[in-house]
């Protein structure tokens, strides 16, 4: 038997890890997974992604939101900061652009003279009426009807739960992205029943929102940035009674 020098079989072991290896990287190359390094919810079934993002929603302390909504026949630009305990931010409805704050039950509403002398009857009993209010934090009485008009705009659950639900069968919609952040989009009825756009990084918070029957579109985020809302100054505020002019 003629023994092989030991110095032979370095060039076969060689070759065979490099084969290994080649392959592994060949696999790795052509079957990557499209799920690594996200939170993984785009490997879900639409109705489970959708109740995910919901329940990550309403377990954040803090949001902020801008956009479209359309409700009751009326377009509303919002743009709010909201917490558990209240909210703050401004809302606009045709040429009348106005600020809401609410702190726990009190809501107040903040506008310009112009807004409130309106001739649709907002200025009471005229211009001296609304020279009083312009320019400060009106008390919103629970009883006011504008109380439960406007008071929605600032309560995170009340309106994030409203505004979370596509309507119809739900299916996914591939992967995007927003702002350098990769999304997965499902949909409602292939779109007529909404679209909404979720993080596949870190925790699975709604990003964008296009509403059914074009009733606006939104964007979220600063999801958990907290932060204060507070009783605005006696100087700045105006308590104006049981109710407010007719709005």
């Amino acid at each position: 038997m003629t023994a092989i020098p030991l110095g032979r079989t370095r060039p076969v072991t060689a070759l065979c890890a490099l084969a290994v290896t080649g392959a592994a990287v060949l696999t790795g190359c052509g079957g990557g997974d499209p799920d690594a390094g996200t939170n993984g919810v785009g490997k879900l079934s639409a109705d489970k992604i959708q109740a995910r993002t919901r329940s990550a929603a309403q377990g954040a302390s803090a949001v902020r939101l801008s956009g479209t909504v359309v409700t009751s026949g009326r377009t509303y630009r919002l743009d709010m900061r909201l917490r558990d305990d209240g909210g703050t931010g401004s809302v606009t409805s045709g040429a009348d652009t106005f600020k809401l704050l609410r702190v726990g039950t009190q809501l107040y509403l903040k506008a310009d003279a112009a807004f409130w002398a309106q001739p649709d009857g907002k200025g009471g009993d005229g211009s001296g009426a609304a020279a009083k209010l312009d320019g400060k934090y009106v008390k919103v009485p629970q009883g006011d009807p504008a109380y439960k008009k406007f008071s929605g705009f600032t309560d995170k659950d009340v309106l994030l739960s409203g505004l979370l639900t596509l309507h119809g069968s739900l299916a996914t919609d591939g992967r995007h992205t927003l702002a350098s952040t990769p999304t997965i989009r499902i949909t409602g009825d292939h779109g007529s029943g909404g679209t909404l756009d979720v993080s596949l990084k870190g925790t699975p918070y709604p990003l964008a929102l296009t509403r059914a029957g074009n009733a606006g579109t939104l964007r979220f985020s600063d999801w958990g940035a907290n932060f204060t809302v507070t009783e605005p100054k006696d100087s700045e505020t105006v308590d104006y009674g049981q109710q407010l002019p007719t709005s």
